[in-house]
């Protein structure tokens, strides 16, 4: 059995133990980026949004998104997005993961390591995967963080069994988002145009398409319910 590590991994690795190929379907993306229109942010989250703009906007102090470290980065930036957003909902035991060990393997393979931010289904610790985020390390190439994400929606697919799943990475103040689904035994992906953070209205969209996400999570779990009764 070939053993891979998340943070390890490579696209030519990844390649090399299942069927991946990239369709550039950009028109999965509409119902996911249309689900919400800007003239639906509430009062509050716009002007916390335009908090988080005043000081890391194309005009002020943006250019440090690519500079600050990962750690200063997450902490400064993509955390306070996420928590406004909350993706806590011990209604439906969902939550927010950080740095948590995720696992899957086959007869042939395994894929293991630490994610940096998923949700799912469990409140003590997550059980099924709906959603990844992948932020870029200095020390690696953007090929990296891409295969990194690829591979840990593929390992969330198969362990939550869903028909397609979605995650997003991130690269100093650029946000890529991507849905990973799979057709017999070719796993299919497409990635998203670039959403620059410094930009107000791509900060807007960004904030938008991870509530949108977080509707679609607990639609999701209620499916499950009502299948169950």
């Amino acid at each position: 059995m070939k053993n891979f590590s998340f943070s390890n991994l490579s696209l030519e690795d990844l390649e090399s133990i299942v069927k991946l190929e990239n369709s550039f379907q950009l028109e999965k993306f509409s119902n996911w980026f249309q689900s919400y229109q800007k003239s639906d942010i509430s009062k509050s989250d716009l002007e916390f949004l335009q908090g988080i703009y005043s000081k890391y906007g194309e005009d002020s102090y943006g250019s440090l998104l690519q500079d600050y470290s990962e750690e200063t980065l997450k902490a400064k930036f993509i955390i306070p997005i996420l928590n406004r957003v909350d993706f806590f909902l011990p209604k439906y035991q969902i939550s927010d993961f950080y740095d948590e060990k995720l696992e899957y393997s086959t007869d042939s393979f395994s894929l293991s390591g630490f994610c940096d931010f998923y949700v799912a289904k469990g409140l003590e610790r997550p059980k099924y995967p709906y959603f990844f985020i992948q932020e870029f390390k200095k020390n690696t190439s953007y090929h990296n963080v891409k295969a990194q994400l690829l591979s840990e929606m593929v390992a969330g697919l198969e362990i939550s069994q869903m028909e397609e799943i979605k995650g997003a990475y991130i690269i100093g103040s650029i946000w890529n988002f991507v849905i990973l689904w799979k057709e017999r035994d070719i796993y299919r992906y497409v990635i998203s145009p670039n959403f620059d953070s410094t930009k107000f209205g791509d900060l807007k969209q960004i904030f938008l398409n991870l509530l949108s996400i977080k509707r679609e999570i607990i639609n999701l779990v209620k499916e499950k319910e009502d299948e169950k009764i």
